[in-house]
């Protein structure tokens, strides 16, 4: 099939779960479609970034993605019945590339990453198939409702927008596909043909590691990873700082877990705010941002991961990747999309429950092989980006036998 993927980014470098998950979809998706690909770039990407999109596609167009946080993307918003989210995607450039295109009739389909660049898309003849991350009002709603009342209630407004711009254009579209069980039960009361192709997790280049723990010289590492530019990682490490990491250090000093290892929060990302590091002045929290570049590095060092998800859907790529790496992961309901087992994962929803968790872990080590081990087995089964492809491309061919 001729593909036309319209994206709201240019998916490389690797920095985020949405650069990861279309990169590999389309190195896997080329083997057997020619995909055009009309996205928006960052201004830190370049012609390196296009030109390694570029090994697998026909054609790569980029449009330059403008600031969202603007004076006049505000006042628009305001004046709008659209939502800020859309406002700021919303791209005459965009348009122009994509009519463009279109005009030469050579395409199959149109894959659209993300409901909020679907304006930009001219209304044709042509099979739309839309692949949702998350179901963005709720991750506004969900952080919307821990903020001042003032604010909570302008942010609301504009949450009532999204969910009714989500929605409708679920109802438009030729397919609808969520990325995890969560999300396709909130679109089935809009629509009940919504299908799931999840996330996936590079097997090979994630590798479980031989050292199943006490891996950092002298440290027991447990790590939290996320780029700090979406709210649900920012809500996430701030919960543990306050309410997490202070209970862990007077639990387990290093005499009472009877080991000479100690314990250290080691926090991984790029442009980690001022507003979280000044949260804290404990030693055994590592900040650090120079680590970001080989994650698969990153899981080879740490012993646990604590990905306590209480804003925000989809499948994290965190997690996918440490269960590859064979790094028990604890998260919440909400971060255990993939619907791992017990056996697999570790679920804790309170900080007592990661407490004990950590606990467990750290105390029992037959106990940790054995999570390691069903994680592994787990994402090598079920969540490898050949199989995520051949996922997609069956949504494809459905497509395409009512088209």
């Amino acid at each position: 099939m001729n593909i036309l993927l319209v994206s709201s980014y240019l998916p490389y470098p690797l920095f985020s779960g949405g650069h990861i998950r279309l990169y590999n979809l389309i190195k896997e998706l080329s083997k057997k479609h020619k995909i055009t690909l009309i996205c928006e770039k960052r201004d830190y990407q370049g012609e390196d970034e296009i030109l390694e999109v570029q090994k697998f596609c026909k054609k790569v167009i980029t449009v330059r993605r403008k600031k969202q946080w603007s004076l006049n993307n505000i006042l628009r918003t305001g004046l709008s019945t659209l939502p800020f989210l859309v406002i700021g995607h919303t791209s005459s450039e965009m348009l122009e590339e994509i009519k463009r295109e279109l005009s030469k009739g050579q395409f199959d389909l149109i894959h659209v990453e993300t409901s909020y660049v679907i304006q930009n898309i001219p209304r044709v003849d042509i099979p739309l198939v839309l692949v949702e991350h998350n179901v963005e009002y709720l991750v506004y709603k969900r952080f919307a409702d821990n903020v001042p009342l003032p604010i909570r209630v302008l942010l609301q407004i504009d949450i009532l927008k999204l969910k009714y711009w989500e929605e409708n254009i679920w109802k438009r579209v030729a397919k609808l596909i969520a990325v995890s069980e969560i999300e396709k039960k909130i679109m089935e009361k809009v629509r009940k043909d919504v299908e799931i192709v999840s996330n996936g997790v590079d097997i090979e280049k994630f590798k479980a590691k031989s050292d199943k723990r006490k891996a950092g010289n002298g440290e027991i590492r447990i790590l939290f990873i996320g780029e700090f530019k979406w709210v649900q990682n920012i809500d996430a490490i701030e919960w543990i700082i306050k309410e997490i990491w202070p209970k862990i250090n007077l639990k387990f000093r290093p005499d009472s877990i009877g080991t000479k290892f100690k314990l250290v929060l080691w926090v991984v990302g790029r442009r980690i705010p001022d507003s979280i590091k000044k949260l804290t002045k404990d030693k055994s929290i590592i900040f650090d941002e120079d680590a970001t570049g080989k994650t698969e590095l990153i899981y080879q060092k740490t012993d646990i991961l604590l990905a306590p998800i209480r804003v925000g859907g989809g499948t994290s790529f965190k997690i996918l990747e440490a269960m590859a790496s064979g790094i028990p992961v604890i998260t919440t309901d909400l971060g255990n999309a993939i619907g791992a087992k017990d056996t697999e994962i570790l679920i804790a929803n309170n900080p007592e429950d990661f407490i004990d968790k950590i606990k467990k872990l750290l105390e029992d080590e037959e106990f940790y092989g054995k999570i390691s081990a069903n994680a592994r087995k787990l994402v090598e089964k079920k969540y490898n980006w050949k199989k995520i492809a051949n996922d997609l491309d069956s949504v494809y061919e459905s497509v395409m036998s009512y088209a």
